[in-house]
């Protein structure tokens, strides 16, 4: 009997399972709630046993439709830049300091005194800042292995700790383009020891752990593969191949990204790119997007004025829709105030002028990319709950002046069971 190939996704809210066959069709899909994490200010953790708990159910929901004895390899994917410190055994030795955690200021500046301008280290939220503060703040002397979510769960299944992949490690200081740990972080006292070592996302680094597959039914043989991020994840699910393919998410925030046959870097713009195999992928993260449209209207209000829109009457009105004032990309402003003014009296028109500002802010997206080197725009496939809004789309189509489409699995889960097929990215 053919193989199965699972991926897991380990999100914000709970964790979900795939599990495809040899041809990347989908045999099973589950997903398993997970409590919100804890918020103190700009504190925000979570108790990993939480993520293990709920990927061991989420893959025992899918023995209830595929014959788990049969799964011959397992990658893991989670949100970018949540860490954690664990000892030898793989215990946690701190909680998981999740991904938009943000109280690691002052090692923020730190970083930012020796870290070159292109390395994914910077920010109070990247997974570096949180590892000098975890390093600074408690004792760490029962701690050996600064990890990421997704690591911990694959090293858990495998009971083999200190693995990440290139992507996931972007974000604690790996150099992508060398495929090195560089010497800057030395400067800030970055114990060595306590760097994963890093893989090509896919590539099978050990057998599971014989205890976990007699838990949860799956072969001794069954090989764990090295994770990503849920980002590259969701683009892998939608099989963009082709330099020029571009994938945007539009949720809560907006957030594009271009495949790209060299780097793009340019941190103080909000660009950064992770590495696929031997290409990239660029992109970045714009305020607006649904948290920006739901200062104006309530998604039962857009839902109701959405049959009412006009998408091949462009109302003429210029926005730039924001939730706050402040912007990351394509313009880099932490004081960039939203436009939106003039207001006309119908509330369809004035949805549809936001609808076009967002995809104004899209097209001006990609067209910052062009600028910095990225291949011409080729096709953009959008993901996220926008992406169901058919006049939207049309709205979009018209303002990037390129086929704007809707692919049948967009899953993060999808992806990195794509990785776990393929040994390495597609």
């Amino acid at each position: 009997m053919a193989g199965w190939f699972l991926g897991i996704d380990i999100g914000t809210g709970g964790v979900r399972a795939c599990a495809i066959d040899a041809r990347g069709d989908v045999q099973g899909m589950t997903s398993t709630v997970l409590p919100a994490p804890r918020q103190d200010g700009d504190a925000v953790d979570q108790d990993p046993e939480l993520w293990w708990q709920a990927a061991v159910t989420a893959i025992l929901k899918l023995g209830e439709m595929i014959d788990l004895a049969h799964v011959e390899r397992i990658a893991v994917d989670g949100t970018s830049g949540t860490l954690l410190l664990i000892d030898g055994a793989g215990q946690p030795r701190s909680r998981g300091i999740m991904y938009n955690d943000a109280r690691a200021a002052e090692e923020s500046a730190r970083i930012a005194d020796v870290a070159p301008a292109e390395s994914g280290a910077h920010g109070r939220s990247s997974a570096l800042a949180k590892l000098l503060h975890l390093l600074h703040k408690r004792d760490t002397s029962d701690a050996c292995h600064a990890v990421h979510q997704a690591d911990w769960i694959a090293g858990r299944l495998a009971a083999c700790h200190g693995i990440s992949d290139e992507n996931n490690a972007l974000k604690l200081g790996y150099d992508p383009v060398t495929r090195s740990w560089p010497s800057w972080l030395d400067r800030l006292g970055v114990p060595r020891e306590f760097l994963p070592k890093v893989l090509v996302p896919g590539t099978p680094f050990a057998e599971i752990d014989p205890n976990v597959a007699r838990t949860l039914g799956l072969p001794r043989s069954t090989l764990i593969a090295g994770g990503t991020t849920d980002g590259v994840a969701a683009f892998i699910a939608t099989r963009a191949d082709q330099p020029g393919d571009a994938v945007t998410s539009l949720g809560t925030t907006l957030v594009v990204k271009l495949l790209a046959a060299r780097p793009i870097f340019a941190a103080d713009q909000g660009v950064y790119s992770h590495r696929l195999g031997e290409r990239w992928l660029a992109g970045g993260a714009s305020n607006t997007g649904g948290a920006a449209l739901l200062v104006h209207f309530t998604a039962e209000e857009m839902e109701r004025l959405t049959p009412q829109l006009r998408p091949e009457q462009p109302t003429g009105l210029d926005y730039y829709p924001l939730p706050r004032a402040g912007e990351r990309f394509p313009i880099a402003d932490p004081q960039l105030a939203a436009r939106v003014s003039p207001r006309p009296a119908e509330d369809e028109r004035f949805f549809q002028g936001l609808l076009e500002g967002i995809a104004s802010v899209e097209a001006l997206a990609y067209q910052r990319l062009a600028r910095l080197g990225a291949p011409p725009l080729r096709r953009v496939i959008s993901i996220g709950g926008g992406a169901r809004n058919e006049a939207w789309t049309l709205i979009r189509h018209r303002t990037l002046g390129v086929p704007v489409t809707v692919v049948g699995q967009t899953e993060a889960s999808y992806g990195a069971a794509l990785l776990a097929l393929h040994g390495g990215p597609p």
